[in-house]
């Protein structure tokens, strides 16, 4: 071993206690917040659910520009009226993030007809809400083509000026069924826990970038018309998160620049018990909660 292996060896411990010390300083210390006041901020699927709501959490925070992306004109007009009421800039362009030639298309007229994008949220997603075998084979390709290729295409068409201004950040509204999958929205698994290795890759591939980092949030079940009649079998356990609450801590974790933050808390639980637990005890737990048959109801918006 030479004498600079022998040193990265040596190193390598004090490092790992130092990000320890550090991650524990910011969970004790109040940590300065990044100022959103320059920024344009790009959300896919911005018209509705999530979407609006993040919008309207960026515009309270002040943020200079705000985009909206998403395929139904009407949705994207209303929150536009909304994000401009309270005081902030606020266009919209119609874009299906599944069709890569539009993506394309549609990043050349925001650059053209608003300027450069900062803070690119990727939170366009569908669901079609059944097994394997009760799915179309158009609606399984339309789930990964919107939830995982989507952000492929919107990545590459905003990055590359990101890394060239040294500013930039991308967000991700993934799933805490990216970690844990349920029947009856395979689609939607697959398709989200594609998006978490997209996002763990890429997160990974932007250290070496400075002004340029990434944030993937994984809420639990969240209030909106995507995933309406969806039933847990213990809503007070396991109540459903509220729109703007997600929201509100997804911009929260932009600022702070948290690369990953689970919704509730209380998942990390879940993680933990899934790398611990044998099959039989996690089918007990899916079994418990409701989880296993959550989405017999489900009649939610694909």
């Amino acid at each position: 071993m030479d004498m600079r292996s022998l040193g990265r060896l040596l190193l390598f411990p004090v490092q790992m206690v130092l990000s320890l010390l550090k991650a524990a300083a910011n969970l004790l210390m109040p940590t300065r917040l990044r100022d959103l006041s320059a920024d344009t901020v790009l959300i896919t699927g911005g018209g509705r659910g999530i979407g609006r709501h993040l919008a309207k959490e960026f515009a309270k925070q002040k943020a200079k520009k705000i985009i909206l992306w998403g395929r139904t004109e009407r949705c994207l007009k209303e929150t536009a009226e909304e994000i401009k009421q309270m005081g902030t800039d606020c266009s919209y362009f119609v874009c299906d993030v599944g069709n890569r030639e539009e993506v394309y298309q549609q990043a050349k007229a925001v650059r053209e007809k608003v300027g450069d994008v900062t803070i690119l949220v990727n939170n366009a997603a569908v669901v079609h809400g059944k097994s394997l075998m009760d799915s179309d084979d158009d609606a399984l390709l339309k789930s990964q083509h919107i939830n995982t290729l989507g952000q492929f295409w919107t990545t590459k068409a905003f990055l590359p000026r990101m890394l060239e201004l040294q500013n930039g950040h991308i967000v991700c509204i993934n799933s805490v069924l990216a970690l844990s999958a349920i029947p009856g929205a395979i689609d939607y698994c697959t398709s989200k826990s594609s998006s978490f290795a997209f996002m763990e890759s890429l997160t990974l591939g932007l250290l070496d970038c400075p002004g340029v980092n990434a944030t993937t949030v994984l809420p639990y079940h969240t209030n909106t018309e995507m995933f309406q009649g969806m039933r847990v079998r213990f809503p007070s356990l396991f109540p459903s998160l509220k729109p703007e609450t997600v929201a509100t801590k997804t911009v929260e974790a932009v600022q702070k620049n948290k690369a990953f933050l689970l919704l509730p808390w209380t998942m990390h639980a879940l993680v933990i018990l899934k790398s611990i637990l044998p099959q039989s005890a996690l089918e007990e737990i899916h079994r418990f909660s409701g989880a296993y048959t959550c989405m017999n109801t489900f009649k939610g918006r694909t």
